[in-house]
């Protein structure tokens, strides 16, 4: 075999990801709070990137893109009583243009622009701590300690410093430091300024006159509560069930961080994405929330003027690719809006029964459903799908709440979702009475009987995800649970 240089045409195929393909995933997958972000850098850098103002007033009627989507689902006839099929309907308008601008697009008159902007300016615990000190302690030294007290708390009202170190770096003896501790101790809200949570919830107590020597045992042993081992603990206390009862009722309305009832941080409303209305026709509006995307244009007559006045080459090259770059962004946005839009309106089509009836209704779907039903890509179903909510008639929800896996069934019984079994094993354990407590195995049981297969290592499963303890543990607190 000889070796030798040569020349060799080939052809192939490969896929590339190009920057415009790369920003256009980007998007996808961000929230609105991450694209109005994002838009905003765009603004700054572009300047043939402007904001679209545009009132209602000026927009058109063939804006609106109502879709009619008949139900296709076997079990659609037992959607409603009143309606043999059910048709899901779509409002969403763009709101970019490359011209003139487009409108706000279709939320149906639900005004949500602004809901972040309605929260209340609270005093923060270190203000509110502040004023109550210069009122109580108006001894100088005492000052001195409370001040760096203050600044040693964190944000659930708790005490992180080392008392030794604290008297050693202020220079002051102990006792001032304890005389000055018990005083912040005595602020509002009860509870601040605690070392740990024993010492929090007995200054709670305390608050309340309810520290008594039950009580303080009690808090000493706050491992055998959380083990719920009542044995130990009557054996400890000396006292009756009852007595042990009213502690744990009266340690179950305190709050084991006092500090969070205070404005610490900016809070983040969570605004849907999109809205799901009944329609006055039957069935569902599917509509974008329009009001909290970014909207934009590229400015044509600047674009077209500064590109007449270049001087140079590069000066028309870079006004070419600004003006190539802001009408891709406003495609992006387009087809972004669009892509949210379709998927949605497949997830209520799929979920249907879930919207009319409840979440023992919810049905079992995985991405590659809606991927397959829209011929998309599951990686784009996912990016869809992440950081987006949907606001309903049963509440705001992730769009990936919709998403479950999927459980058998006895005979030739429809699937079931584990969202739905969940709900069904809470809502078992719920109807319970001290001589009717259900084990897991019970549970399996009477899952069975409604056509749910299921191990009993599952149940066991789904009850610690939704916190429920065991049998034997709810028998015991059943018992101690006042017949009043």
């Amino acid at each position: 075999m000889s070796l030798a240089p040569r020349l060799d045409l080939r052809q192939s195929q490969s896929l590339v990801m190009t920057p415009q393909l790369q920003q256009a995933i980007k998007l996808l997958q961000l929230s609105n709070i991450e694209l109005t972000a994002y838009v905003e850098e765009e603004l700054e850098r572009n300047p043939l990137l402007e904001r679209a103002q545009v009132e209602d007033s000026d927009r058109q009627p063939e804006e609106r893109a109502d879709q009619p989507v008949q139900q296709t689902n076997s079990d659609a006839s037992d959607r409603r009583d009143d309606a043999e099929s059910v048709d899901v309907d779509a409002a969403g308008s763009m709101p970019w243009s490359s011209g003139n601008g487009s409108g706000k697009g279709g939320s149906g008159g639900l005004d949500l622009d602004g809901v972040e902007h309605t929260v209340a300016r609270e005093a923060s615990l270190y203000e509110h701590l502040a004023q109550q000190i210069q009122v109580e302690i108006d001894d100088g030294p005492e000052q001195m300690v409370a001040a760096h007290l203050l600044g040693s708390i964190d944000d659930a009202g708790y005490l992180k410093i080392d008392a030794e170190a604290a008297v050693e770096q202020l220079g002051c003896t102990p006792e001032l430091y304890e005389r000055t501790l018990s005083k912040l101790q005595r602020l509002d809200p009860p509870g601040v300024f605690a070392r740990d949570l024993k010492e929090c919830l007995g200054l709670q107590l305390a608050e309340l006159n309810r520290l008594d020597p039950v009580s303080t045992m009690i808090l000493e042993n706050l491992e055998v509560v959380a083990k719920r081992d009542f044995a130990k603990l009557r054996k400890l206390c000396a006292c009756s069930d009852q007595d042990i009862l009213d502690v744990l009722n009266e340690l179950k309305a305190l709050d084991p961080k006092p500090g969070h009832k205070f404005y610490s941080g900016h809070v983040q409303t969570v605004v849907p994405d999109v809205v799901v209305r009944p329609s006055q026709a039957g069935g569902w509006m599917v509509e974008l929330n329009t009001e909290t995307l970014p909207k934009v244009l590229a400015n044509e007559r600047y674009y077209a003027e500064v590109q007449r006045n270049a001087r140079s080459e590069d000066d028309k090259v870079f006004v070419s690719e600004q003006w190539n770059s802001a009408n891709w962004l406003i495609k992006a946005l387009d087809q972004r809006a669009r892509t949210i839009l379709r998927v949605a309106r497949e997830i209520v089509r799929q979920q249907d029964m879930f919207l009319v009836r409840g979440v023992e209704h919810l049905k079992p779907l995985v991405l590659r459903d809606i991927a397959d039903a829209l011929e998309l890509h599951e990686s784009t179903v996912s990016r869809v799908t992440s950081n987006k909510f949907v606001m309903t008639p049963r509440g705001v929800f992730e769009l990936k709440y919709f998403f479950t896996a999927s459980l058998g069934s006895t005979g030739d019984g429809p699937s079931h979702s584990a969202e739905a079994i969940r709900h069904r094993i809470r809502s078992l354990i719920d109807a319970e009475t001290l001589k009717n407590v259900l084990s897991d195995d019970d549970i399996v049981e009477a899952l069975r009987a409604d056509g749910i297969v299921i191990a009993r290592r599952t149940v066991a499963k789904y009850r610690e995800a939704i916190r429920i303890p065991s049998s034997v543990q709810r028998r015991r607190e059943l018992r101690l649970a006042p017949t009043g």
